[in-house]
């Protein structure tokens, strides 16, 4: 084989080795704070402070969580915000045990995550409302 032909040997083979690869993405990395845009700023607003801080999935699901917040109801946009709101209280070891419970019941059958909800439900309707005022002490 001359000189020539082993090249293009070579050639092809690194192009045939490598064209599977050039037909992937690589996941872009999750962006800084500071490039966000202004609207993603505004929507996520009570993350900033743990921006930096997340994990690159969970970055991602949050700007995914801000595509689709333009084209929810009013309604739902508000009850998103509180959400964040509420995530961005919570500790480390609270947020990483509310990931385990939502874990917990994607795994549930229907019947056992219905019989939950409305455990849940029923504790909460016992709590005293935040900012009423409590039974007096008899």
């Amino acid at each position: 084989m001359n000189r020539r032909a082993a090249c293009q040997a070579l050639c092809a083979l690194l192009i045939a080795a490598c064209t599977p690869a050039l037909g992937q993405r690589k996941p872009k990395p999750p962006l800084a704070w500071a490039a966000l845009t202004a609207e993603q700023q505004e929507i996520l607003a009570p993350l900033k402070p743990d921006w930096e801080s997340l994990e690159p999935e969970r970055r991602r699901k949050w700007l995914g969580v801000a595509k689709r917040y333009p084209k929810m109801t009013p309604r739902g946009q508000q009850r998103v915000q509180k959400r964040m709101q509420a995530w961005a209280k919570l500790t480390p070891e609270q947020r990483r045990q509310a990931r385990e419970n939502y874990k917990r019941m994607a795994k549930a059958s229907p019947e056992k995550r219905r019989e939950l909800r409305e455990q849940w439900a029923e504790y909460q309707r016992q709590q005293p409302r935040r900012g009423a005022p409590s039974a007096p002490p008899q």
